[in-house]
């Protein structure tokens, strides 16, 4: 995607970048509604419009700021409300709500890879629809995988942190709500310094699926 403008790079970016998080909160707002919990659906979060869960900065600028500088794609949306009290079985189903958006992002990638299929296919015959559907399926796959992969950190505030503590004793839940504040700030940090690489397992995963579907 060198040979890509900026505006082209952004039209090919916002597609994925928005469904990958819209999707990943409605994920978690629909399973917190399958368990009990009916906060995300009575305040709207359970729309596919992504206008209902953009953050300007953590879906637009961040990510796609990061993506143009190194590659890498870290962003966040309006965190979907979720009201730990109303699960029926609340340490449980918690752990299962956060792991809810991960897996939304892991089967997104799967689709942008089947989207890319298709591109690929008509790149002989529809070049003008083939290769832009082709490039924006791999923009797909590499966000999805890359913010799947990250939210299944355990670092407070992400999802990983939620779902370890959902099978930890009570005061790891409390020692990482004291936490939460300064993660942001600490996950950041190790990211742009380098210290936290996660490339070697995204790149595993985002090669497992090109050749899934190229292969």
């Amino acid at each position: 995607m060198q040979d890509l403008n900026t505006v082209q790079l952004i039209i090919l970016m916002a597609p994925p970048l928005l469904f990958a998080i819209t999707l990943h909160e409605v994920a978690h707002g629909w399973v917190a509604l399958r368990f009990g919990d009916t906060t995300a659906q009575s305040q709207g979060r359970l729309s596919l419009n992504p206008l209902r869960h953009v953050d300007p900065v953590g879906t637009v600028l961040v990510p796609g700021l990061l993506y143009w500088l190194g590659g890498f794609i870290f962003g966040w949306a309006k965190p979907v409300p979720v009201n730990y009290r109303r699960l029926r079985h609340p340490k449980r189903d918690m752990a299962l709500v956060a792991l809810a958006g991960p897996t939304a992002n892991l089967l997104m990638a799967l689709g942008w890879g089947l989207l890319a299929l298709i591109g690929h296919g008509l790149e002989d015959t529809l070049a003008w629809a083939g290769e832009p559907l082709l490039l924006m399926g791999v923009v797909g796959i590499d966000v999805n995988v890359m913010l799947g992969v990250l939210n299944l950190l355990p670092v407070p505030p992400l999802d990983g942190s939620r779902v370890l503590a959902g099978f930890l004793p009570e005061r790891f839940g409390l020692l990482m709500a004291r936490f939460e504040p300064y993660g942001l700030m600490v996950l950041l940090f190790l990211l742009v310094s380098g210290t936290l690489n996660l490339m070697p397992v995204v790149s595993g995963i985002r090669n497992f699926i090109v050749t899934l579907f190229f292969s």
